[in-house]
């Protein structure tokens, strides 16, 4: 591997693998064989996992440009919005400079936007960045703020990279970089399959993030050959709750996989209900998605022996080291999105001429490699995710089967 594409490490002792950012896939490097608490909450905002901040808890913040490269990247990010929005953007902000410092002369500048948590502002600022020469956006956060972005960008054959998880707004030159529902129920049923699971189970909340969980568990049973023999959703109201809870608990005799996809505080509850409903989740091959990444699933005994789709925590361990070794604080975990984006860009921007953030280039299938491992981008803009299968354990998550090194193995 040509040391050109590793990002240099910082002088903290981390070694150049560990430090890795982003390593390009096979057919864009020569002599390369193969290259969520921050999951999307059901109770928050689908598009991003964060609460959606009402009003910017003060003026934007002045735009600023880090790095000194030739190749201009504009990054948008909600850095005076309220709440945790602000917070997660500034942890992204921090963890886009991480990308810089670990990369060994990047070849760009990034032209940071504050788009302040709403589409106007988001618009604003991309194209403010396209004005100044961006050839690419790196975000913005909030799936509401990806339209004006994508038109003014559109405008000018600039593609987008964002960080929504709405894949809704993914299309023609606008990728989605996150953690997608649809990748977390694919990769864990085709293992449930694996194992010789053929009837499944699901209880799932109504709400945005369950009907898209709802979409892709059928359309992934289906293609297994699989067969769906209960299905239910519920809402906040706990008779309700407990109403669809007794409906599949009756179904789970016909059953041996079961699907429960919500995070961690009413995940428990669903589970306790179902069992007090004379569900027997010891006959049952318990599954989940990312939203499973707990400190509440994995204490939870009902929970435990369950399998969920996540990417390897390994990656985010060094990763967060790092981080906190120059920032003195913890990052979010949505943090590494940033970190993975800047790495790609600049990469890119050392190899590919001008034809750099193309589409053929962007959706190369044998896709990158970041701090979350495998991903790449398909064609309609949303991204497919080499995720590890990871154990409910009593002292944490433990990976069942690791992330897979290359697409198709």
């Amino acid at each position: 591997m040509d040391d050109a594409f590793n990002p240099k490490p910082e002088r903290s002792g981390a070694t150049r693998r560990s430090a890795l950012g982003l390593i390009l896939g096979a057919p864009l490097v020569a002599g390369c064989a193969s290259l969520q608490s921050s999951f999307p909450s059901a109770r928050s905002d689908p598009s991003s996992g964060l609460e959606q901040p009402s009003q910017p808890s003060g003026p934007p913040q002045q735009p600023s440009a880090v790095g000194t490269g030739q190749v201009k990247v504009a990054l948008l990010l909600p850095l005076s919005a309220s709440g945790n929005a602000g917070v997660a953007a500034q942890s992204m902000r921090n963890s886009a400079e991480l990308a810089l410092a670990e990369f060994q002369n990047p070849n760009i500048q990034l032209l940071v936007k504050d788009d302040a948590g709403t589409a106007q502002g988001a618009q604003q600022g991309a194209q403010q960045a396209i004005d100044e020469g961006a050839e690419i956006i790196l975000g913005p956060l909030f799936g509401l703020s990806v339209p004006g972005t994508a038109t003014a960008a559109r405008a000018r054959g600039i593609p987008v990279i964002a960080f929504s998880t709405d894949s809704s707004i993914a299309g023609r030159g606008v990728y989605l970089l996150s953690f997608l529902p649809e990748s977390d129920v694919n990769r864990i049923v085709d293992y449930s399959a694996g194992t010789g699971k053929r009837s499944f189970a699901a209880l799932l909340p109504e709400n945005a993030y369950g009907n898209v969980v709802e979409v892709a568990f059928k359309q992934a049973v289906a293609r297994k050959g699989g067969r769906v023999v209960a299905f239910e959703k519920y809402s906040n109201d706990p008779t309700q709750i407990q109403t669809a809870a007794r409906n599949v608990a009756q179904a789970l005799p016909t059953a041996d996989a079961l699907l429960l996809a919500d995070d961690g505080d009413v995940l428990v509850t669903v589970a306790q209900t179902l069992t007090a409903s004379g569900a027997n989740f010891k006959r049952l091959q318990l599954l989940g998605t990312g939203l499973w990444d707990n400190p509440r699933v994995s204490a939870d005994p009902n929970l435990q022996g369950g399998f969920y789709a996540a990417p390897d925590p390994a990656g985010f361990r060094g990763f967060a080291n790092r981080y906190r070794a120059k920032f003195g604080s913890e990052p979010v975990r949505t943090a590494t999105l940033a970190y993975d984006a800047v790495a790609l860009v600049a990469a890119l921007a050392r190899t590919q001429g001008a034809q750099r953030f193309s589409q053929e280039v962007l959706t190369n299938t044998s896709g990158f490699a970041g701090i979350d491992g495998l991903f790449r981008f398909r064609a309609d803009g949303t991204n497919e995710r080499g995720l590890a299968v990871m154990k409910v354990a009593p002292g944490g998550a433990q990976p069942v089967i690791g992330s897979p090194k290359s697409f198709g193995a």
